[in-house]
């Protein structure tokens, strides 16, 4: 028996997609998702909600200078792309002109809406288009956002081992919950559910790399039903794959985040200058939903969409969308290639980059992938022998990037790669050579970017997320900044080569001390080691990779804490803000700092680390990893 077709319903100020599974309904022209019918319901969207607070495009924006405004994106036109029995393709356009400066974000934007035969859901994608004329401006963020019933979506997927029944929107209402330190983060004195009474919510403890944001959504019990937001490409995400971003929480909302400060701050706020043209296509993203019979478990909904996540990453760059601006597969090329790490202190012979992260960005400097957010990104992680294989990418030119677990600094292809249609690029052996200019003395944690693998305390009973006790992310937990005061209230961390434990004795982040009058101060580090002979005429060598800043300053001393000038000041760094909102990592920073053999003893040393910024308890740094090199 053959499947529905796909039908169109044009009303005054509706318009309707149905396949016989699913039926989208959207406002016209506005194009705001105002009702998903689904499996005997008739709308999984809060009906409790405006029209216009349901499922929509939005974004913040800003001229430069000017605060942000946000804005809920409602097209202006309506127009039928393709209207037969296996597709319906809709657009839903806004147009700028100079008479709307000010008000509108100087771009013209059109929102398309996908519904196919056979298919249990719905895509959508937009185009922005800056013309080379218009005025100046910045984006905060844009995103789809779709915002459940909640009556029915209690419980909330995201990975394997991130999912749970969750609080409802009511329990964060004045009376039910306690704000602590930002508004994002209450704690739940009198929720609707008592069990969840002593918790934590906070949105931000959902957050996810971009390399792991393919698959989350919400399971409905009665009946049982699941809706889920899928990603299956990355290429028009910013930042690059460990670029952090919210996915689903309390609401229940589901959001697609296609461009984010979060975890990064205003280096991933695209800027747009006068006479600078712009135009991206963000997504297609996929809104699947299914549903199980009354005897299975609910859980086996999230099973599903995991293999369905894993369909759609198949399909992808898909062949259906209307729109010149997303090219299909025959019109992009591929890159494959090896990459080799040569560092002569840990081999004589080139060692395979074993599970490197390889990419394809706009042409810029080492390491600039990470604050690109203007063009698209390809990602791919090489195998255990460092071969890599990045395939469908858009036309245009790239520089090849790439960065080794294990090994600190980035590498950058020089040659400009330009890609065109159909074209394969076999780059062959590449070597990268990661800083070095001397044998390791000792070394503190492992450079991955990340600080997870330094002491994370236990939260404060007072603040749990019952999800992350013994996970393995329980970096996610509130308030472990202010563990450090209560572990070291009057002296700081002290941590000894050969003798400490990083896991155990380096504190995930380099935070001020709260004070008994409540204020905060800086704090200052020390690493003690011993030298057996010291050329006084040359210089040691000191890496610290540093995972994430905050509004922070790093200062090295060495073997005098009072010496009025340090030997090394990185300045006011960092805006990750990833502290507060429960990150392990930001922006990497890589300092390498000349140790002079004049400030060395045979015998005992003591490096002195200083973070003075102490405005906020938010205000610090984690470390990557540290390495001191001799001459």
């Amino acid at each position: 028996m053959s499947t529905p077709g796909v039908h169109l319903h044009i009303r005054h100020n509706q318009v309707i997609m149905d396949n016989g599974i699913v039926q989208v309904t959207l406002s016209k022209p506005d194009g705001i998702v105002i009702g998903v019918r689904y499996n005997g319901v008739d709308n999984l969207l809060e009906i409790c909600n405006q029209e216009s607070n349901r499922g929509y495009w939005d974004l913040v924006w800003n001229a430069p200078g000017s605060k942000g405004i946000f804005d809920v994106i409602k097209g202006t036109c309506f127009n039928v792309i393709v209207e037969n029995e296996e597709q319906v393709e809709l657009s839903f356009v806004r147009t700028w002109d100079f008479s709307l400066e000010g008000k509108y974000v100087p771009l013209n934007i059109d929102k398309r809406f996908i519904m196919l035969r056979g298919s249990s859901g719905f895509y959508s994608y937009a185009i922005y288009d800056h013309l080379a004329d218009w005025p100046s401006f910045e984006i905060g963020e844009t995103r789809i956002t779709f915002k459940l019933r909640k009556d029915k979506f209690h419980y909330m997927a995201i990975a394997d081992d991130r999912q749970r029944k969750m609080p409802l929107p009511d329990d964060r209402l004045p009376g039910r919950c306690q704000t602590l330190a930002y508004p994002e983060a209450v704690l739940l004195v009198n929720p609707v559910d008592p069990e969840l009474r002593g918790e934590v919510d906070d949105k931000y403890q959902y957050s996810c790399n971009n390399k792991d944001i393919q698959v989350h959504g919400w399971i409905s019990s009665d009946p049982a039903i699941g809706f889920w937001q899928i990603t299956p490409s990355d290429e028009f995400r910013s930042g690059g794959p460990l670029k952090q971003s919210l996915t689903s929480h309390v609401g229940p909302t589901t959001l697609a985040i296609f461009l984010s400060a979060h975890y990064a701050g205003k280096d991933l706020v695209p800027k747009f200058g006068p006479g600078e043209p712009w135009k991206k296509v963000f997504g297609p993203v996929f809104i699947y939903l299914n549903s199980a019979s009354a005897r299975d478990d609910p859980r086996f909904l999230w099973e599903d969409a995991k293999i369905q996540m894993m369909n759609e990453v198949e399909r992808w760059p898909y062949n259906f969308p209307a729109s010149e601006d997303f090219p299909k597969s025959h019109q992009r090329g591929n890159v494959r290639g090896r990459l080799l790490v040569q560092d002569r202190y840990v081999s004589n012979d080139y060692i395979s980059a074993k599970r490197a992260y390889v990419g394809l960005a706009p042409p810029g400097d080492a390491g600039s992938w990470q604050r690109e957010c203007k063009g698209y990104q390809f990602w791919t992680q090489a195998d255990n022998d460092g071969y890599f294989s990045i395939n469908n990418v858009r036309s245009g030119d790239y520089n090849l990037y790439a960065w080794v677990p294990g090994f600190i600094g980035d590498y950058r292809h020089d040659n400009i790669i330009t890609i065109s249609s159909g074209l394969d690029h076999d780059m062959g052996d590449l070597v990268y050579e990661p800083p070095r200019e001397g044998a390791t003395l000792w070394e503190i944690g492992i450079p991955d970017r990340s600080a997870a693998e330094f002491y994370v305390p236990d939260p404060d009973a007072s603040y749990i997320n019952r999800l992350y006790v013994h996970h393995p992310d329980r970096f996610r937990q509130y308030g472990l900044w202010s563990r450090y005061g209560e572990l070291y209230p009057e002296k700081d961390l002290v941590y000894t080569i050969g003798v400490s434990d990083h896991t155990k004795d380096w504190f995930f982040a380099q935070v001020p001390r709260r004070k008994q009058d409540g204020s905060h101060e800086g704090t200052t580090w020390q690493i003690k080691f011993n030298l057996s002979y010291v050329e006084r005429s040359k210089s040691h060598k000191l890496r610290i990779a540093i995972a994430s800043a905050t509004l922070a300053e790093l200062q090295v001393r060495v073997n005098d804490p009072k010496a009025r000038r340090p030997l090394f000041t990185s300045g006011l760094i960092g805006r990750d803000n990833s502290i507060a909102r429960h990150g392990i990592q930001g922006l990497y920073w890589l300092f390498n700092v000349n140790v002079p053999g004049t400030l060395l003893n045979e015998g005992e040393n003591t490096i002195f680390l200083t973070q003075p910024r102490c405005d906020s308890p938010f205000q610090g740094l984690m470390y990557d990893y540290l390495r001191l090199e001799g001459p």
